[in-house]
């Protein structure tokens, strides 16, 4: 199923059912009515769901840019890893070859096995960490014989740590979401928000229905697209391994 169509269902169910629901205590308590109720829980619902939508609009911003930068990790790491290799050309063919054959071990590694598990949510492995603790072994432990070779290896070795760096930053936004809190928060929020549209009277059964079945489907829309955005690398935001294909076939050329 399409995001699309999984949205709309997810909105349309939460509307259809607050609807019926809406339907069934206006016909249950239709003769009392509800007007008196107007001006008080008018008064309410605006705190209750003024602090709900904040918290559930200063989450789905931070989940927006959290998506940003995720992305641009990917890439800073991606051409780092190429940064290394190129840097690591200037070096003696044995440690050449031995950085090209681990930059693209570990490129192959991100791409074709621990994006899997970040879409699914699940731990990478250790493996990536290993390839990367040699690629820094291979750099460090180089043999220069000039100036040049020197300063080449000095360069690869600060690339190295720029590959570390986005890459603990990539594995820390695959792992971060949103906590049980926040979402224990927006969603009783929420419910208390719909909960108090059924204080209100005024309007006719099925305008009354309307609106606050329009009510909820807005705050599904807003949970729905929370819980797309909270890993990068799934649902909604989906951040593919381009970078790491685009590094692969780069540091494929160079070999």
């Amino acid at each position: 199923m399409s995001l699309f169509f999984e949205g709309l269902l997810w909105v349309g169910v939460v509307m259809i059912v607050t609807a019926v629901v809406a339907v069934i205590l206006r016909k249950w308590r239709q003769r009392e009515g509800r007007e008196a109720n107007n001006e008080v829980a008018g008064q309410v619902f605006t705190v209750v769901g003024g602090v709900n939508v904040v918290i559930a609009a200063f989450v789905l911003i931070s989940l927006f840019d959290g998506m940003d930068t995720a992305g641009k990790t990917t890439y800073d790491e991606a051409n780092a890893l190429v940064a290394v290799q190129w840097a690591g050309d200037s070096l003696a063919p044995p440690d050449k070859a031995r950085i090209h054959q681990l930059s693209r071990a570990y490129a192959t590694e991100v791409s074709e096995r621990e994006w899997p598990a970040m879409r699914d949510g699940r731990d990478v492995g250790d493996q990536g960490w290993s390839l990367l603790a040699s690629l820094q072994k291979t750099v460090e432990q180089a043999k220069t014989t000039s100036q040049r070779q020197e300063d080449r290896r000095s360069e690869a070795a600060n690339q190295v740590w720029n590959v570390y760096q986005a890459r603990q930053n990539r594995l820390n936004s695959s792992g971060s979401g949103v906590s049980g809190v926040v979402w224990f928060a927006i969603l009783i929020g929420s419910v208390m928000s719909v909960a108090l549209m059924f204080m209100f009277g005024g309007p006719g059964l099925y305008s009354y229905a309307f609106i606050v079945s329009m009510l909820a489907g807005a705050i599904a829309l807003l949970l729905f697209a929370i819980y797309q955005l909270q890993n990068p690398f799934s649902g909604g935001a989906n951040i593919g391994p381009d970078a790491f294909l685009s590094a692969l076939a780069r540091l494929s050329d160079s070999g």
